[in-house]
């Protein structure tokens, strides 16, 4: 069958890991991975489409759902890997006087403390998307989300805290910043953000599982915990190291779990 694969995949904290333990799996059973930083939109297109084969990353129902909504008839979903993501806007837990997103509409202060800006990722971003949703059915017309990157994002959250000074960013678990950072998920009573959490999915394009058989039988027996992500994360984004080598580690560490990925199917 197919011997090269192509994954694309967003920057993200947890994808970023996912998408290097799978292309690592995936060679050890004799597939070539071809791995591409994308963006949100061309990662859904590009599996849609068939120039690429799979990825990690569908947060569903909600997070994804206006990707879902234009591309479910073009891809599959292959396996639930992670049961329980929710996401939410955050800030910092000294910040005690904001605790749902209705705070937002009456707490002046708050608003004028960060210039009614809320720091946001890359625009295509599902959470993204929630979030200018939340501020129109919120009526939160005074805020802004501001565009950028989870990194950069990051980096102001940072600089925030180290001065105790408030600020309000949209934010997902798994990440490694509520390892890092004390920090408060704000209540969403409209749940917009999909309420206890969205499930991620491994989803492949149509006709993978004729083409790459043993591939997509790695896909199907491939899952996450939070307890796996949480060790390997803060090592790429805290500790600077390349995830490939985090990757790598922790299969030396797990061969138990390797095996269970693997199971059946043959290593070259």
């Amino acid at each position: 069958g197919q011997k090269k694969l192509t994954l694309p995949y967003v920057a993200w904290a947890r994808e970023t890991i996912s998408t290097y333990m799978l292309a690592n799996l995936l060679e050890q059973v004799g597939y070539e991975v071809d791995v591409k930083q994308v963006e949100a939109g061309p990662m859904y297109a590009s599996v849609a489409s068939g120039s690429a084969d799979f990825h990690t990353s569908a947060w569903l129902p909600a997070t994804h759902a206006s990707y879902w909504a234009e591309y479910e008839g073009d891809i599959v979903k292959v396996k639930q890997v992670l049961d329980k993501a929710p996401l939410a806007l955050t800030v910092p837990a000294y910040v005690e006087d904001i605790n749902s997103i209705e705070d937002l509409k009456t707490n002046t202060a708050f608003g004028e403390a960060v210039g009614w800006k809320i720091i946001g990722i890359d625009g295509g971003a599902g959470i993204m998307e929630n979030t200018r949703k939340v501020i129109e059915e919120y009526g939160l017309d005074q805020w802004e989300l501001v565009t950028s990157s989870e990194q950069a994002m990051l980096t102001e959250l940072q600089a925030a805290i180290s001065k105790t000074e408030p600020i309000i960013v949209p934010l997902w678990k798994p990440h490694w910043a509520f390892g890092a950072m004390d920090l408060k998920m704000i209540e969403d009573p409209k749940a917009i953000y999909g309420g206890d959490g969205d499930q991620i999915y491994t989803v492949a394009r149509k006709g993978l599982k004729e083409d790459a058989p043993r591939a997509y039988k790695v896909l199907e027996q491939y899952y996450e915990t939070y307890e796996m992500l949480e060790e390997m994360m803060p090592k790429v984004y805290v500790d600077e190291r390349d995830p490939q080598e985090v990757v790598q580690e922790f299969i030396d560490n797990n061969p138990d779990l390797v095996d269970e990925w693997l199971d059946g199917v043959p290593r070259e």
